[in-house]
Parts: C-alpha cells; structure tokens; sequence
C-alpha cells in the first residue's frame, strides 16, 4: 500500500516534497557546475577574470604602518652613524684638496688652489693680487642632531626633515691683499690689509628635501635656514709704515659679508644620477641659480 501511495498518478503531498527536494538538490548541483567549478583542460586560460590589486588600498597601509613606526620608534634615535660618514666625506674632499700628499707638501698643494680660487672670484677694481699664506683644513666635520620630518597631512608621503648642524673646527686662513683706492684715478693709492680669520662656531637648522618623481632632473636639495648663528676670529693690520691692529669695523665687516654668502645662497643640489640627460641637469641648476632670493 505504501509503494502504490507514493507512486500513485494521483498528486498527493508525499510526491510534491520529493519532487521538491530533488528539484532542489538538481539546482545546487547546477550552480556549483556552473558558477563555480571549472571543468575544462586549462581553467586559467578560459578564465575571463583576473583579481586586480588595490594600489590605492596598498598606499594607504603603507603610510598607516609607517606612521604607527614613527609614533613608536626611539626619538632620542642616535645619529653618530651619520656623522660618521659625514666626517669620511670631508676627509675625502680633503684629501683631494691636498691632491693625496701630506704634511708641508699637501698642505703646499692646497694653498696654491684656494689662491688660484680666492683671485678668480675677486672684484678686481677694488682689491689687488691676494696672497693666501697659510691654510689650515680643519680635522673635524659638521655634526647633525634632532632631525625632524615635516609632513603637510598624515596622508602624503615624506616631504622635508629638518635637522640641527653644529660646525667648530681649527679651520683657517692667513691672506695679504691691498684695498684699491681709484679716486681721483685708477689706483690712486693701496692700503695694505694682512688677515687671518679661523672659525669659531657655526650652528643652524638645514632643510633637506628629497626627489620628486615628476621632476625632470630629481635632485635632493639642501636650505640653510636664515636665523644661523655663525662665530669667527679675525686677527688684522692695516696699513704701510704705522700700522692699525685688530681693527673691530673691519672684524664686523668681514662677518657681515661671510653671512651674507651664507644667507643669500641657493640651496645646494644633488641630482640622482643615471635619472636625466645632461641638459636637462643644466637646466634644472639654471633654474635654482635664476629663483629670487
């Protein structure tokens, strides 16, 4: 009785959940078939869909870990390891200031090129041949300290650090020249000067901003800031048979003009190398010389 009730013609509940329940079953075997199996030889190339990566996404955990980096690392971080290697890169420039020799030999080649140098650059009307005497390149460097990086907002990446540089060293040098007098001529008369002038303290803040991508020549560029404190020693004589010692305007005027230099320089620049051609290089420098101060 029970067979023939099931298998009835007559529709009765019993075949309307069975058929129900194999409809079902024939649909979820569809969908996984279909939708997600694939039963071919090489599914990865029949597949139209290939996951793209979230560069955006990525950006941001980036910026987010390294900000939550920066708000946990060591602020008192030490930075002997950076002076260090700043104080090799000035004893190479030493050392090919003195073309390698040392002692009286060196220190003879040296002289020679910052006197070569100091009569290139001199306003000729108004200073006679200058005789560099002695020199003295210093045996220390420009030591940093608690540099700091400035962000415009939380969401872009790196732009300036601002670091402290402190600089006192034996640097020195002893020079004789004549100030020119050409009124009521040329060369009218000549005033002997004999100076040496040695360091004493240098100290400010520098901003070192990296590399744009977008430039056409990207350079890491160098600012001193304008409040830097700036020392130095000036021994003097002035004049022929009597002579003025350590004259304290001419003390003054000397620091005055070495601080101008400084103040109103452009930013020094280091262009990436094997990034740009030489002309764009040329342009770029052209460019940071023609800036108004």
């Amino acid at each position: 009785m029970g067979n023939n009730y099931v298998f009835s013609l007559q529709p009765t509940f019993t075949q309307g959940l069975i058929l129900g329940q194999l409809s079902i079953l024939v649909l979820l075997v569809l969908i996984l078939k279909y939708l997600f199996l694939d039963s071919t030889e090489y599914p990865f190339e029949t597949s139209s869909y290939h996951p793209r990566v979230d560069h955006d996404l990525l950006r941001k955990q980036n910026i987010s870990s390294y900000s939550k980096a920066e708000a946990t690392e060591d602020k008192a971080e030490s930075a002997e390891w950076f002076n260090m290697l700043m104080h090799q890169v000035v004893e190479v420039y030493r050392f090919k200031l003195r073309d390698g020799l040392s002692g009286a030999e060196g220190d003879e080649v040296a002289r020679k090129r910052i006197e070569d140098y100091a009569n290139k650059i001199r306003p000729p009307g108004f200073l006679d041949h200058i005789n560099i005497h002695s020199i003295d390149l210093g045996v220390s460097a420009p030591r940093l300290a608690n540099a700091q990086i400035k962000r415009q907002n939380c969401s872009e990446p790196l732009s300036e650090v601002e670091v402290d540089v402190s600089y006192t060293d034996t640097v020195s040098i002893a020079l004789s020249t004549s100030y020119l007098f050409n009124y009521p001529m040329p060369s009218f008369a000549r005033l002997p000067v004999s100076l040496t002038i040695s360091l004493s303290l240098f100290k400010s803040s520098i901003v070192i901003t990296p590399p744009s991508p977008t430039s056409a020549a990207p350079e890491v560029t160098v600012t001193i800031q304008p409040d830097f404190t700036l020392d130095l020693i000036t021994t003097s004589l002035m004049g022929s048979r009597a002579k003025l010692a350590n004259v304290p305007k001419l003390h003054e005027l000397i620091q005055h003009q070495v601080r101008r230099l400084l103040a109103t320089r452009e930013p020094w620049c280091v262009v990436l190398p094997g990034l740009s051609s030489a002309a764009e290089v040329r342009q770029v420098m052209k460019g940071v010389k023609e800036e108004p101060l």
